[in-house]
C-alpha cells in the first residue's frame, strides 16, 4: 500500500438515505425523535443506576456503561445527518469523516464487548450464584471495561490511521448518511488491500470473539436453569438475563441483517437504509427493554421522575 498525497482531500459528499427534497422533513422529524429518545432513555437509566446504593452491583455498572456508550454511538452520526438535512448541505470535511469513523468504529466495538462482558456477568451469576461476590469484585469489573475499552480504541485508531495513508480518487460520494470505513475505503485510487484485510480479520477476530463468548456463557446458563427442580426457580433464574438477551439478539440480528442483506443486493443505498436499525433504533429500544422488565430500575426511575412530575404539577 502506497501512501497517497491526502492534503487535496478536503472533504466528502454525503449521499444520505433519499435524494428526493419532499422525503427530508419527515427523515429530518423521524431521526431528531429517535435520537432524543435514545439519548433521554438511556441518559435516565444512568441517572438512575448512580444515586441508588442499591443498583450499586456488577450488572447495572454494565447496563449504566452500556447506556453511555450508546449515546456516543448515536451522537456519532445522527447530529450530522440532522445538520445534514437542516442545511440542505451534504458535505463532510476529510478531517471530520475520519474522526466520525474512528468514532463510530470505537463506540461499535465497546457495544460488542459490553455484551459480551454483560453474558459473562449473568453467566457467574447463575452458575455460580455462591461465588458471585467473590468473583466479581469492583476492580474485575473496571478492568474488565477498562480493556473493551483499550481494544476498541487501538482497533478504531488502526484502521483510521490506514485510511489516511490512502490516495482519493475525483468521485468522493459515499452512498450512506455517514462516514463507513468499508465505504470510504472503496473511494480510494490506491491499493486498499491491506485495509479489506485489517477490516475484515477485525470484524471477524473481534466480533467473532464476541459472540463465541455470549453464545458459550449462554449455553453453560440454559444448562444450569435445566438443572433447577422448580418451575419458579428456573423462571427467577431465567428472568435475569431476558432483558441481556433480548438485546443481544436484537443487536446482532440487525448487524448480521444489514450485511447479509447488502451483500445479497449488492445496493449501497439498501445497505445504508438498512443500517439505521442497529445504529439508531437498536440504541433507542435498550432502555425499554432494560426497564420495562426490571422491578429495580422501574423504582429507581420512578424515584427521579416522580419529583419532577410534582414540580410540573405545582407550576400548572
Amino acid at each position: 500500500m502506497e501512501p497517497g498525497n491526502v492534503t487535496q482531500i478536503s472533504e466528502f459528499l454525503l449521499q444520505g438515505l433519499w435524494k428526493e427534497p419532499k422525503q427530508q422533513p419527515f427523515i429530518f422529524g423521524l431521526f431528531i425523535s429517535m435520537y432524543l429518545i435514545t439519548v433521554f432513555g438511556n441518559l435516565l437509566i444512568i441517572l438512575a443506576v448512580s444515586p441508588d446504593s442499591h443498583l450499586h452491583t456488577p450488572m447495572y455498572f454494565f447496563l449504566s456503561n452500556l447506556s453511555f456508550v450508546d449515546i456516543g454511538f448515536t451522537s456519532t452520526t445522527i447530529p450530522k445527518t440532522l445538520m445534514n438535512i437542516q442545511t440542505e448541505n451534504k458535505i463532510i470535511t476529510y478531517k471530520g469523516c475520519i474522526t466520525q469513523m474512528y468514532f463510530f468504529m470505537l463506540f461499535a466495538g465497546l457495544d460488542d464487548f459490553l455484551l459480551t462482558v454483560m453474558a459473562y456477568d449473568r453467566f457467574v451469576a447463575i452458575c455460580y450464584p455462591l461465588h458471585y461476590t467473590v468473583i466479581m469484585k469492583p476492580w474485575l469489573c473496571g478492568l474488565l471495561v477498562l480493556v473493551s475499552w483499550m481494544i476498541s480504541a487501538l482497533n478504531s485508531l488502526l484502521q483510521s490511521l490506514m485510511v489516511l495513508w490512502l490516495s482519493f480518487c475525483t468521485e468522493l460520494e459515499i452512498p450512506h448518511f455517514f462516514c463507513e470505513i468499508k465505504q470510504v475505503v472503496q473511494l480510494a485510487c490506491s491499493d486498499t488491500f491491506l485495509n479489506d484485510m485489517v477490516m475484515y480479520f477485525a470484524a471477524g477476530m473481534l466480533g467473532g470473539v464476541s459472540l463465541t463468548g455470549i453464545l458459550y456463557s449462554y449455553s453453560k446458563i440454559v444448562s444450569s436453569i435445566r438443572g433447577i427442580s422448580s418451575s419458579q426457580g428456573k423462571y427467577k433464574a431465567f428472568s435475569t438475563c431476558a432483558s441481556h438477551l433480548s438485546v443481544v439478539s436484537l443487536f446482532y440480528c440487525t448487524v448480521l441483517g444489514v450485511y447479509l442483506s447488502s451483500a445479497g443486493t449488492h445496493s449501497s443505498h439498501s445497505g445504508a437504509v438498512a443500517s439505521v436499525m442497529y445504529t439508531v433504533v437498536t440504541p433507542m429500544l435498550n432502555p425499554f427493554i432494560y426497564s420495562l422488565r426490571n422491578k429495580d430500575i422501574k423504582r429507581a426511575l420512578r424515584r427521579i421522575t416522580w419529583p419532577i412530575f410534582l414540580g410540573l404539577k405545582k407550576c400548572s
